[in-house]
């Protein structure tokens, strides 16, 4: 049986903590941007985060892990090609992944060597999120730890924008496109992730779009350091020159979908803000699964924006179950 979407990406537990501005501006981090730590870095963060009494959940994560999570829960059929260790978390991250019913390779590096990747997100009174990753072993993938038959045997294959952060992932990604040239069917979607690794990584990106990309995700920052633009609108234009369909969140602003001959605006969902973590990823995989339900992109737009706003109301970057169904049965009647 064919798979919906397989998705690459690192394998991260995402521990959430809500937490004050002033605590962000202490460890020198950057508010609403993703910044690279060491295990090491790690542990006196966690110490006072824990010290603090902060209000914390922690759940298997990832930006394709979330994005896939939401469209398994929809009913889609999901494979997810990711690295972990045999360690507390790694076994954590599979068996969130087997419950959501999302498929894997399952390898497992040793505990003794690199730990499971792990990424704390400091979420303060706005919803803003603020994120710290130590990629661990999620940055040392190889070819093992690749199932080509699985990625070709798939609709859509979708590539994590922080894939570029380690040459290892790196390579293994531009080992997938090489052999995707092979099966034209497929369509690939790319998330540009973050602004931050955007704009460090531009080469990077730029590589994997001339293997011909379906589908670009971002929200509007990343989209202006996409395409060198200063605004949103001059991102835009620049986007519909490009031979594949750019989707990007605006925020307040709702969502935009870019093709060469037209722009689908579409208001955001009405919501009351509580953590804005994972209403990105939750946007693509409501957008990806609506696709491959042949609808239009405009209804697309509308069940991500929806399914996004849910998240938003959310602390955590994932909905329950009834949720995702309350999201999939509001989609359906619309």
């Amino acid at each position: 049986m064919k798979n919906d979407i397989s998705a690459i990406g690192n394998a991260l537990v995402d521990t959430v903590f809500k937490v004050e501005h002033s605590f962000i501006q202490e460890l020198g981090l950057e508010i609403d941007q993703m910044t690279l730590s060491s295990a090491e870095e790690h542990a006196p963060i966690i110490e006072r985060l824990i010290a603090s009494g902060a209000e914390t959940v922690s759940d298997c994560g990832g930006s394709a892990t979330n994005s896939l999570v939401a469209a398994s829960n929809f009913g889609a059929k999901c494979f997810h090609t990711c690295k972990v260790s045999d360690d507390q978390d790694g076994v954590k991250y599979l068996e969130s992944l087997n419950k959501a019913g999302v498929g894997h390779k399952g390898n497992m590096a040793s505990a003794e060597t690199t730990p499971t990747g792990k990424c704390l997100i400091l979420v303060t009174p706005d919803a803003k999120r603020t994120m710290t990753t130590a990629l661990n072993v999620s940055s040392l993938m190889d070819e093992d730890d690749l199932d080509l038959d699985q990625i070709s045997n798939s609709k859509i294959f979708y590539i994590e924008g922080y894939m570029v952060t380690s040459e290892e992932n790196y390579k293994v990604t531009l080992r997938a496109l090489n052999h995707l040239q092979s099966f034209p069917d497929v369509k690939i979607a790319f998330s540009l992730s973050d602004p931050g690794i955007v704009m460090g990584f531009k080469d990077k990106f730029y590589e994997m779009e001339s293997f011909g990309l379906d589908y670009i995700f971002g929200n509007d920052d990343e989209a202006m350091a996409f395409v060198d633009a200063k605004s949103t609108e001059e991102a835009f234009t620049k986007l519909q020159q490009k031979s594949y369909t750019s989707i990007v969140t605006m925020g307040e602003k709702g969502s935009a979908v870019i093709s060469n001959s037209e722009i689908i605006y579409t208001p955001k969902a009405n919501t009351q803000p509580l953590d804005t973590n994972g209403a990105g990823d939750m946007f693509a995989g409501c957008f990806m699964y609506a696709l491959l339900q042949d609808n239009d992109l405009k209804s697309c737009a509308e069940f991500a924006n929806y399914g996004a706003s849910k998240v938003v109301e959310t602390f955590g970057p994932r909905l329950s179950q009834d949720s995702y169904r309350e999201v999939l049965n509001n989609f359906k009647k619309s």
